[in-house]
């Protein structure tokens, strides 16, 4: 069925400008691990996740002025996930050292919407401190968001959070009375304005809350058959022992101090190479039947509060008296399984700005025939009028994509899995299996050209052997300026220079250093596979297989020769590239 082949070409011209086909397996089978280790960020303090609708979400600390979160449809790849900034400020009272984000999905003024909020302050100075809460738009935990205030805008106040009891909304947070840092509830009107007295419900007493300071703070809820749970970090974040403690509600009114009942051991704490365990959320598994904790933690005793902090996640239990068992931390050479319920199949909710895939020689578009919503109806051009012709094009942060229908919010499939040229495409309830995920594939010869500059990646001196360096230069049209591209296994591409075939991009010693130099070596490493991610904005950043960062232009440079290396992330025009044909 030739028609289907043409489809496929027009989509692919579309996202990647730039040929490519679209690469299935077979047989379907749920994609993704089966197990993961922590730590899933590295540099990931005050971890807040959240699984909703068939995706993982994941903020931490910036320290900075911009809030980042990364969404997978699976728990490990949260690691490669790209950052995504939803919010920034460069008001003076507001702008720095932002702290501690956590996203609610809460029945607000506006209806349902995520609330986002976090902690913020002045440059220079820890001592403005204060929390501030972001509205969204709609039922996207990506936003876009807008600013609705402070609760306390005039107090030195930290680390916010919700609790929902009884129809009313509360607000729990962490600030100073004397020499406690201690944890706070007030009522709340909206989820930005709290009304009422402000009460007092935890202060360090036990002697392990106190260990390097008098601390309480990063109140948790945890709420399960009726019994309401707050779990908070005490300590100081400096030591290895900052830990977990438990509240429960053991009154009527959660506005009385005498209602809580602290436990009188931590529930958590550090053990078998993790330290520091702390600060953390909760959230289930896609499936709803198991319970995980995420938190941060430190690999040895003399890190404290600052980067060194990476996010990790576990499964815990629950005891016999209906309380919460968190064991202890998991070790990092220890393989977990992922939550119950990840490789599907199940129901993708898919959020995002809509596409029209439109063919360039009849002007008309890929829709569903009819406007068909049932699995199974035919794809195929239609005129371009109409959510039937909309689709939404969504990274599943694993090297492949998923077409998702604006008006079905079902995904291109391909029919039964058939291997065979001319299986039919058509539309199916998403089923996370490898026949509706497809590939960016480029082919033939291309040259990598830097967003910054309009120079592309070049071998020096077109030499031939291992280690030679990879820079910047103008455009000559040699043969070590162009390459190709092979797959390897899930989305990783191994990225040939065409004058020397039989060698890759690399990067060299296979370092996860940042700043780690790129060169043309082996192919026989992780550290020469790399992941080529499509940006919304047309450009394509390059990921390390080995290490997770970006192929990056060095210190931004514009002159010829610019080296280019690794680096984490940025979301910066350095790390942006496009694919030119040649």
């Amino acid at each position: 069925m030739p028609r289907k082949k043409g489809i496929i070409g027009a989509i692919c011209v579309l996202l990647l400008s730039l040929s490519c086909i679209a690469t299935l397996t077979a047989p379907a089978q749920a994609v993704g691990e089966t197990t993961f280790r922590n730590p899933l960020l590295a540099d990931g303090a005050d971890p807040w996740l959240q699984y909703h609708e068939g995706n993982y979400y994941l903020a931490s600390t910036t320290w900075n002025s911009q809030l980042v979160m990364r969404k997978s449809p699976t728990l490990a790849g949260l690691r490669t996930a790209a950052p995504q900034y939803v919010w920034s400020d460069t008001s003076a009272g507001a702008c720095c050292n932002f702290w501690a984000f956590e996203f609610h999905r809460l029945n607000g003024p506006s209806g349902t919407r995520w609330y986002l909020m976090y902690t913020s302050g002045q440059s220079g100075t820890l001592d403005h401190q204060h929390l501030s809460v972001l509205e969204s738009a709609g039922d996207d935990p990506l936003g876009p968001y807008s600013p609705k205030g402070s609760p306390m805008p005039g107090t030195w106040n930290i680390d916010g959070s919700y609790l929902q009891l009884n129809g009313q909304l509360y607000l729990l947070w962490s600030e100073w009375q004397g020499a406690d840092q201690s944890m706070w509830v007030a009522r709340m009107t909206n989820p930005w304005t709290i009304t009422g007295s402000k009460v007092l419900i935890s202060r360090p007493t036990y002697g392990w809350e106190t260990v390097g300071g008098r601390v309480n703070e990063g109140p948790e809820v945890l709420q399960r058959g009726g019994k309401t749970f707050i779990v908070y970090s005490a300590s100081s974040c400096n030591t290895p022992d900052y830990k977990l403690g438990m509240l429960t509600l053991t009154g009527g009114d959660p506005l009385s101090a005498s209602s809580w009942t602290k436990s009188a051991n931590p529930v958590f704490q550090r053990g078998n190479g993790v330290y520091g365990p702390g600060h953390n959320g909760f959230f289930t598994s896609p499936d709803g039947s198991e319970n995980w904790i995420v938190y941060h933690g430190n690999a040895s005793t003399s890190q404290g509060c600052g980067n060194t902090r990476s996010t990790r996640a576990q499964k815990f239990t629950w005891n016999a008296d209906g309380t919460p068992n968190f064991g202890t931390p998991a070790a990092t050479t220890v393989d977990l399984p992922v939550p119950s319920g990840e490789r599907g199949p199940f129901t993708v909710a898919v959020k995002g700005a809509a596409y029209t895939l439109v063919n360039r020689n009849s002007g008309l578009c890929l829709a569903t025939t009819g406007g068909s919503g049932a699995d199974g109806a035919n794809v195929a051009q239609h005129s371009c009028t109409g959510s039937a012709a909309q689709w939404v094009l969504d990274s599943t942060a694993d090297g492949y994509h998923r077409l998702v229908n604006k008006q079905s919010n079902k995904v291109l499939d391909l029919a039964d899995c058939g291997t065979a040229d001319g299986a039919d495409v058509r539309q199916w309830a998403w089923l996370d299996n490898t026949c509706q995920q497809w590939r960016l594939q480029p082919v033939g010869t291309a040259a990598v050209v830097s967003a910054q500059s309009g120079k592309v990646l070049d071998v020096a001196d077109c030499s031939t052997g291992n280690d030679a360096n990879v820079r910047q230069w103008p455009w000559l049209g040699t043969a070590c300026q162009k390459w190709t591209f092979t797959h390897t296994d899930n989305g990783y591409q191994r990225i040939h220079p065409v004058h020397s075939g039989g060698s890759c991009l690399v990067v060299n010693a296979a370092s996860t250093a940042d700043g780690a130099d790129v060169a043309q070596g082996t192919c026989s490493g992780t550290n020469a596979q790399w992941r080529l991610e499509a940006l919304a904005d047309g450009s394509v950043r390059f990921v390390a297989r080995h290490s997770g960062k970006a192929l990056d232009l060095a210190n931004c440079g514009l002159a010829d020769g610019t080296d280019i290396a690794q680096w984490s992330w940025l979301n910066n025009i350095c790390q942006r590239f496009h694919l030119r044909a040649t």
